[in-house]
């Protein structure tokens, strides 16, 4: 099987607290399973959701675009 998300990187955290619905706390608790079973080694369902939202965000490239404009904006402001 090929997930997503592989093995767990080793890197420091910074806490955010979500509120998810029912549904989707329970698939992400099946995905924790079914990564646990691939890679067996249990990770934490708020490690996973980390690492599928940064999949998320890079793999758009309409958001990468728009962030390397915000960012080269905000550096002409100074």
């Amino acid at each position: 099987m090929s997930l997503k998300i592989g093995a767990i990187p080793d890197r420091t955290p910074v806490k955010v607290t979500a509120t998810l619905p029912p549904d989707v706390h329970e698939a992400l608790q099946d995905y924790a399973a079914i990564h646990a079973r691939e890679f067996g080694q249990e990770a934490p369902v708020g490690d996973l959701a980390a690492l599928m939202i940064e999949h998320f965000l890079n793999s758009d490239a309409a958001f990468k675009r728009a962030r390397k404009s915000l960012h080269q904006s905000s550096s002409s402001k100074e």
